[in-house]
């Protein structure tokens, strides 16, 4: 199968995802919070960014490498967290990380993920992020980051938008749990799905919070409370004074809406900002993200590192959150459609897919490196 041409979107991608897993696992990973407004904000927000194509520049040729944190990536885009992603198909951030590599891109653990740092580290390369969900204990903290160093990833996530859970409610009507339920309704979902099915049972693993629930005692637990949900902690400044100290690599906040918070963490030694609504899965009536990256990069300076997600579906998108102020694009939702479509072909075709638009489209306005898109927007100044 040619995926360029049976493929060659993000929503193909989705769609051949959402025939190939169970219901309550789509679910989990398609939904956002409430009526799923903060999805629409951003993808409103994003159409709504325009460029002044130029002509007569000759053959241009897109150079994407970019420098992040010290390091060198062949794109200026990486794969976000995603938790429980090896629920979505079984050995997903193992092919993830390892297309990370081939590709030369970061690659982002979350902490709620079904493998653990030491499952992914002979993949990782030198290219291994890692999400740290704030605990309740600074003494469980100080247990977590030796081993998540010690595993080679060099860059810590810290992601402060998920004080609570949110209501999804695609989700509860799914009935998701981790692990999820033996009951019939889940049973017959997962019959449906026999690729899926297979591929968990080659993999020999069952979907759970590994990472955390090495923290958390299985005897006396209720079967519906999850191990993130039972260790989560509530992050303040405080928090991050501590995991600044305690964390001696690069640090990155995730999560980051204000221009005046992004300040402070700066002045608290924090290394780059990941400007982000978790893509609308924990709050549906706050702004657009794209809207507030400018105000954060006015309010950092050029010179501190700043990240964008939510939202992204093309590689347009990315030019887009570059030329208003990003240094570099996490994408989450569309590396698990690609894993859940094809595996690991699914994520090497969804590279290209992103590659091949970004540079059609930077031809298109005569632009060969990312930060010169700034000057082509429509309605700058």
């Amino acid at each position: 199968m040619d995926l360029d041409l049976s493929h060659p979107s993000i929503e193909d991608l989705r769609k051949t995802a959402q025939k190939r897993i169970p219901k309550f696992a789509f679910e989990y990973l398609d939904s956002a919070t409430g009526r799923e407004l903060g999805k629409s904000v951003n993808r409103d927000a994003l159409d709504a960014i325009g460029f002044m194509p130029s002509v007569l520049c000759g053959r241009t040729k897109a150079d994407l490498q970019t420098i992040l944190l010290g390091q060198t990536y062949d794109l200026p885009f990486g794969i976000a967290p995603v938790g429980m992603s090896g629920l979505l198909w079984a050995g997903a951030e193992r092919m993830l990380a390892q297309a990370a590599v081939a590709h030369n891109i970061p690659f982002s653990l979350s902490s709620v993920a079904v493998a653990s740092p030491e499952d992914v580290a002979p993949y990782i390369g030198q290219n291994g992020w890692f999400q740290h969900y704030p605990v309740n204990s600074a003494e469980l903290r100080r247990a977590m980051l030796p081993r998540i160093k010690a595993a080679g990833f060099h860059t810590l996530i810290m992601t402060v938008d998920v004080p609570e859970e949110s209501r999804r409610e695609r989700q509860r009507r799914a009935n998701l749990t981790v692990p999820p339920k033996a009951d019939l309704r889940t049973l017959a979902e997962m019959a449906a799905r026999p690729a899926w099915c297979l591929a968990h049972m080659l993999e020999g693993i069952m979907p759970r919070m590994r990472f955390f629930d090495d923290y958390v005692p299985q005897r006396g637990r209720e079967s519906f409370t999850h191990a993130g949900a039972l260790i989560r902690g509530i992050p303040d400044w405080q928090y991050l004074r501590e995991l600044r100290d305690e964390w001696d690599g690069h640090l990155v906040v995730k999560g980051v809406l204000r221009s005046e918070d992004a300040e402070k963490m700066v002045a608290e030694g924090v290394d780059c900002i990941w400007v982000s609504n978790h893509s609308g899965r924990q709050f549906e009536a706050g702004p657009a993200v794209i809207d507030q990256l400018p105000k954060i990069r006015d309010a950092v300076g050029p010179d501190v590192p700043l990240i964008y997600d939510s939202g992204v579906a093309w590689g347009l998108d990315i030019m887009r959150a570059l030329a208003k102020g990003a240094d570099f694009v996490m994408v989450g939702r569309a590396f698990q459609y690609a894993v859940a479509a094809f595996g690991s072909q699914g994520i090497d075709h969804l590279v290209h897919i992103l590659r091949a638009d970004m540079t059609a489209n930077m031809s298109q306005l005569g632009v060969e490196k990312p930060d010169h898109l700034a000057r082509f927007l429509l309605n700058s100044d």
